[in-house]
């Protein structure tokens, strides 16, 4: 089983910044995948981004340019740096990670960016 903890979620205005963090219950050296999704009202969970155990990563095109995932293997912890935050970045943020073929989800962090 892997725990994972997310936090850093807010109000903030557009424009402005916030850091997601997503702390696993078990070390995230040479981890598979872990990333970001994200939800917002009446929509359908979208891919935000996600990093490889090998560090390379992917983002969706809305938010290439703006949001960077880093990790800290001591913390056992990945972030979501968000820049540049626009009004339709509001949503519920998921973190996941992949294990032996398993995904695993946080409970989620709330994002609202306001006009």
């Amino acid at each position: 089983q892997v725990q994972l903890v997310e936090s850093g979620g807010g109000l903030v205005q557009a424009g402005g910044s916030l850091r997601l963090s997503c702390a696993s219950s078990r070390s995230i050296f040479g981890m598979n995948v872990m990333g970001w999704y994200r939800q917002a009202p009446g929509k359908q969970r979208e891919l935000v981004g996600a990093m490889t155990s090998s560090g390379s990563t992917n983002y969706a095109d809305s938010v290439k340019g703006r949001f960077t995932i880093s990790r800290d293997n001591a913390k056992n912890t990945v972030y979501l740096q968000m820049s540049s935050l626009k009004p339709e970045d509001t949503a519920t943020y998921y973190c996941y990670r992949e294990v032996a073929g398993l995904r695993y989800w946080g409970q989620g962090t709330q994002v609202t960016v306001s006009s």
